[in-house]
This record gives C-alpha cells, structure tokens and sequence, in this order.
C-alpha cells in the first residue's frame, strides 16, 4: 500500500470577526496516500476550501495539526501546489510558457534548457503546445485553467490542490477538462486534494469522498469511489451513488446529526 503523504489531525479553523472568532471547520481528520485523490465534499460554508487553504499553509489551525509526511505544516511550501478557480493566477506579463517556466526558474536548480524541456513537456500533455508563447489575455478560461495546471504539474510537488477549478467554466470545457485530469491522474499519479459542490464531479474526480456537514464543517464520513471513471459519466450506477451521497449530506435529521457528533 502507498505510504501516506500527508494526514488533517482534528482539525479545527476559525476566522476572526468583530465579535470574536467564527468556527469554520471543527475536529475533522483525513489522511491521504501517495496517488490517491481525496475531494472534499460538501455543502456551501462547510469549510471545504478553507481546509484546502489550511493544507497549503495559508490558515494557521485554531486546534490540531496537518502533517506532511510526518512533518508539522507551518507554511506554504514546494511541496504543495494550488489551483484556484480564478483565471487570474496567470502573470499576464509572460507568455503561457514563461508562466510555466516561472517556479522552475525560481528554484533555481535546472538550466535554461532543463526548464525549457519541462515546461513544453507539462504544455504538451495539457493540450497548450500550439500557444506557448501566446499571452494570457488571448486565451479562453479553459485554456487558461490548463496552463495553471501545466505549471503545477511542472513542478513535481507532492500534493496538488484544486479548489474548484472547473467551477466558473462552461459545461462542455469543464467535462473536457475533468476528462484531461483524469487522463493525466493516470499517465503522473500525482496525489490530489480536490475542493468542489458538484457531487458528480466528486465521484468522477476522486478515488475517496471526504463528506462534510454544514457549517461548521464537521466529517460525516468517507467514501470510496475509486471503481468509478470518466466513463461512467451518465451511467446509472453513477447517479444512484449521486442519489445515495445527496441524501447523506442533506436529508440528514437534527437527531441523526446530534448522535454523529455526539
């Protein structure tokens, strides 16, 4: 079994307020194993894409702990790169390329040609060969969603995290992308943290399904979903396990939730 790359210990986050502290998510842990693509899922203010954000050292923990592979996270790091759903993340003064480029230049560790070779290679398998040195304002969302994901693939980090990446895309690029993702989860076997509202999407994307209740976000339980893949998009085993994942987030009774949390 693949060892575990980095592990949520309860979990507690809050945000501070004009009058006092607002819980965002409490005593929620997961862990997740090399090549595994865990999705948080849940409904909105749940707390999905603060965890997210906690992970990527951007939210210091009120309580708890998020250790990658065994060590404290204190901050963000190489080993862990983010895909948000805005289209902005891209340096509108660089070419696609040179936005590929840009982490490994900053590194500092490969020549000139070494980055070069990579970043074309990351472009290639994103489906951006034929604009590398085109300039972001030319390119569509979904063009530009696939060099943000080229740059994060270039860098080899341990954990890729995507909060809601597909989210403000039209329905046949967000399908297309999903599909890409997929693709290239199968070809690199990178390790996935994967924020969403869309339960489809969830079970598509993910080899385990992290439910979360309403605010504060606190875990209901996981699922496995690794035996399903993009073909199974529109089958009806898909949309009874969509059917199954609904009713446990939402028709849940106030008694049920009560005992859950004890």
């Amino acid at each position: 079994m693949a060892s575990t790359v980095f592990e949520v210990d309860r979990l507690t986050l809050d945000y501070p307020s004009a009058k006092g502290p607002v819980r965002a998510v409490e005593d929620v842990s997961f862990e997740v194993a090399g090549g595994e693509r865990l999705v948080l899922l849940g409904p909105s203010g749940c707390g999905k894409s603060s965890i997210l954000k906690a992970v990527a050292g951007f939210l210091k923990p009120a309580s708890g702990a998020i250790r990658m592979h065994g060590q404290p996270v204190r901050g963000p790091g190489p080993d862990r790169i983010v895909v948000f759903q805005e289209f902005d993340q891209l340096l509108p003064w660089k070419t696609v390329r040179q936005n590929v480029e840009f982490p490994l230049r900053l590194a500092g560790r490969l020549s000139r040609a070494e980055v070069r070779e990579r970043a074309d290679s990351a472009l290639r398998k994103v489906g951006l060969a034929r604009v590398l040195d085109s300039f972001p304002h030319t390119l569509s969302g979904g063009m530009k969603q696939r060099a943000a994901i080229a740059r994060a693939l270039v860098t080899d980090a341990d954990v890729l995290l995507m909060d809601e990446p597909f989210a403000a895309l039209d329905a046949m690029t967000r399908s297309q992308l999903q599909r890409d993702l997929l693709e290239l989860a199968e070809e690199i076997g990178f390790t996935l943290l994967f924020v969403t509202h869309s339960i489809e999407e969830a079970i598509l994307i993910g080899t385990r399904l992290h439910l979360l209740s309403p605010h504060p976000g606190r875990t209901i339980t996981s699922l496995s979903t690794a035996e399903f893949g993009y073909a199974d998009l529109g089958s009806r085993r898909l949309e009874t396990l969509s059917r199954e994942v609904h009713d446990i987030l939402f028709s849940r009774q106030p008694a049920q939730e009560e005992a859950l949390n004890g």
